[in-house]
Order: C-alpha cells, then structure tokens, then sequence
C-alpha cells in the first residue's frame, strides 16, 4: 500500500470530523441560531446519558466474548499504559508552560485520552479492504479488525469515564473556586478614612463573610484529611470511585461487557433468533447518534472558541508534540518489548491496532465532560480543532511505520 493511498484512508474519518464541526459552527451563527448555548448544554446532557452508554452497550454486547477478553488481556494494559504516558507528559507539559489552573485537567486530558473508538472503526477496516493489505484475506482482516476497534472504544470508554472524567471534574472545582475568589475581593470594602457609614456597615459585613471564606476550606484542606480516621478516608476515596462507574457510559460499558461475556444473556439480544434482539437494535440506533451529536457540539463551541479562548499557542504545539511525537514512539517500544516477551498472540493485526492507539487524537468525549461541567470549552474546542487537523499527516505517517515495522 503507497503513502498516498494510506494518506486517503488515513484522512477520510479526520475531514468526516471536521467537514461535521464545520457544520456545527455554521448552526451556531447567529444566522441560522441552530445551536446556542442553552440547547447545546441540553444536546449534552442528552449524549452523557443516552447516547453514549448506548453506543457502549451495543458495540460491546455484539462483538466481544469472553474468549475474545482472555486473548486480547494486553489490550486493557496497552490503553492503561497510553493514559499513564500521556498523564505524566501532559503534567510536565502543564509545569512548563504553566497555563490557567482550571485548564490543565484539560490539558492533560488532551495528553492522555486518545480517541480510541470511532476512528478505528474506520481506519482499520478500511486498511484491510486496500489492495497490498499486509494483514491477510479482506473479509477476516475486516471481521477481526472490527471486533479489535470495538474492545478498543469500550475499553477507551472505561478509562475515559473515570480518569478522564475525574480530571475535568477537578479542574471545574478549581474554575469554582478561582470564581468565588475573584467574586469575593470584588466585594472588599472600600478602607478610605472618609468612608460612609454605609460603606463601614459592607465592610462588617465582608469581614463576616472572610471569616466564613476562611472557615470553609479547612473542613477539606488536605491537612485535614491528612488528621482523619484512616477508614474515612479510605471510605471517602471509594464513594468517589463508585460515583464514577456510576456515570451513565462506564454502565453502559459494565452491562456489554456482561451481556458479551454471558453465553444466555448475549443469546437474549444478539443474533437473528434472538427473543430480544429489538432492544439491541433500538439501544444500537441510539448509539449511532453518539459521534454526529458531539462534533456538531465541538463545532459550535469552536464559533467562540476562536473568539474568547485563553490557550496560548506554545500549549497547543505541547500537546501535538505529545499526541504525535513523543506517545507513538513509546507505542512501538511498548508493543514491540511486549511481542519479545510473548505477551502478544501472533496477529499482526492486533499489534497494529495496540501501536495506533498510542497515535490517535483526544477523545471527543472530553468536549462532552467540558461541556457538562461547564469548564474550558472554548479552550477545548480549540485545542481540538489543531489537534485533528495535525492527526492527517500524523496518523497517515505513522500508520506507515507501523506497518513496514510489522511485515
């Protein structure tokens, strides 16, 4: 396969998304005023909790078995490992560079969370369906291809939804408490000697409020976590995991794990004899509206983005660094130190797959976490839009090597 071929194929899902957040900015135009703020936050909601716990449910459910989770271990350990990368180079990134506390959650969150569902879906079977494939017969190369990106998507939707989720999550709290400081010393009483009795009476009220400021924080300051029993804060750390499998995609992901993992329960809703084979037909038509929804949302958060965003430019060139220099490099070491030691099966295919997951853009689900906790969107968004354009010739490029390292 030429480099140009596989440039093709390679850039088809990224101008799909592009082409589709174009489209999102111009439904936020005042022109056609399609998509203002208040129902893109409402179009959210509606992606968090229907349409991406369903597209998780209904890919797992069909398409990964138990046997498939035994053979494929290394795949959970390969996206834990692109995290963990990703996580301490965008906190390095961060240290350097120093933007706004509320947005190195997010920044370290373009570091570490790859979009590892969608775009596999295409890039992968449309590798094997390219004349010189490398990876053997279409049709099996195509079936195997897909069952791989969808154990990948789900696998990436697990860690998204919890380390991810955490992190944006943290960053909101900063972004809160940045605004109740700012709010606060806005409110200081003015301390001219000739002031008002008036002004005598706000600052007696300020100084109730400073005393209440100050109060506060030391109920959850780390020391005084540090003082507390052992087993609260061992309680408290496990009602703050619970909560985050609780969010509506890492239980979608819990229950297609399960319905693929149990013969009976698998046999219920997959397959043309299957007695409730509507439901996963319905549960898959949700989850097709997953992708559309968040690009058109990422598009129209970019209309003011460009307008009002505070990233600066050395933070992007960071986090393309990161994505698609440094993390594909560590992807071959990974997978190539992993195959030396026989912890791989023999598919070349599966080893692919494992190298292009370290080379993939951010999760377009961190504009839905952005969004929902109502933290750097515009920042987010124009992150993205720089990220994805880069993705092209970085995925065209490495996707090459990968495939000479391999045959």
């Amino acid at each position: 396969m030429g480099f140009w071929t596989l440039f093709e194929v390679a850039s088809m899902p990224i101008l799909q998304v592009l082409i589709i957040s174009l489209l999102g900015a111009f439904m936020a135009t005042d022109y056609c005023k399609l998509l203002p703020v208040d129902i893109r936050r409402s179009l959210n909601r509606i992606v968090f909790v229907v349409f991406t716990p369903s597209l998780m449910f209904a890919s797992l459910a069909k398409t990964v078995t138990l046997q498939d989770i035994i053979s494929w271990w290394f795949m959970p350990v390969n996206i834990g490992l692109t995290f963990l990368v990703g996580i301490i180079l965008g906190w390095i990134v961060v240290k350097i560079l120093k933007p706004k506390p509320y947005l190195e959650g997010l920044i370290i969150a373009t570091c570490s969370s790859g979009n590892l569902g969608n775009l596999l879906l295409i890039v992968v079977p449309a590798i094997c369906n390219e004349d010189g494939s490398p990876f053997g017969d279409t049709n099996v190369c195509t079936r195997i291809g897909l069952s791989y990106a969808s154990f990948s998507m789900a696998l990436g939707g697990f860690y998204l939804w919890t380390i991810t989720f955490h992190m944006i999550r943290a960053s909101s709290l900063k972004l809160r408490d940045d605004e109740a400081a700012e709010d606060f010393s806005s409110k200081q009483p003015n301390e001219n000697l000739d002031a008002t009795p008036k002004s005598q009476l706000l600052k007696r009220d300020s100084e109730e409020q400073l005393a209440i400021v100050v109060k506060a924080p030391q109920d959850i300051s780390p020391k005084a976590k540090g003082n507390a029993p052992l087993w609260r804060q061992v309680v408290g750390f496990l009602h703050q995991i619970l909560e985050e499998l609780m969010a509506p995609p890492t239980l979608g992901a819990i229950f297609g794990f399960t319905f693929g993992a149990i013969d009976w329960l698998r046999n219920l809703v997959i397959g043309p004899g299957a007695p409730l084979r509507v439901v996963q037909d319905s549960i898959k038509l949700l989850g097709d509206a997953t992708i559309p929804c968040i690009t058109l949302i990422l598009g129209a958060n970019l209309t003011q983005g460009l307008r009002s965003s505070t990233i600066k430019p050395m933070v992007i060139v960071g986090v393309v660094c990161v994505r698609y220099i440094i993390l594909p490099v560590v992807g071959i070491f990974v997978v190539k130190a992993a195959g030396d030691l026989g912890l791989l099966p023999p598919d070349p295919l599966f080893r692919y797959v494992l190298m292009v997951q370290f080379t993939l853009p951010p999760a377009m689900n961190i504009g839905t976490m952005a969004q929902l906790f109502d933290v750097g969107q515009d920042e987010c968004s124009v992150l993205f839009l720089w990220t994805y354009l880069a993705a092209a010739l970085a995925l065209t490029s490495w996707s090459t090597v990968f495939m000479w390292i391999l045959t």
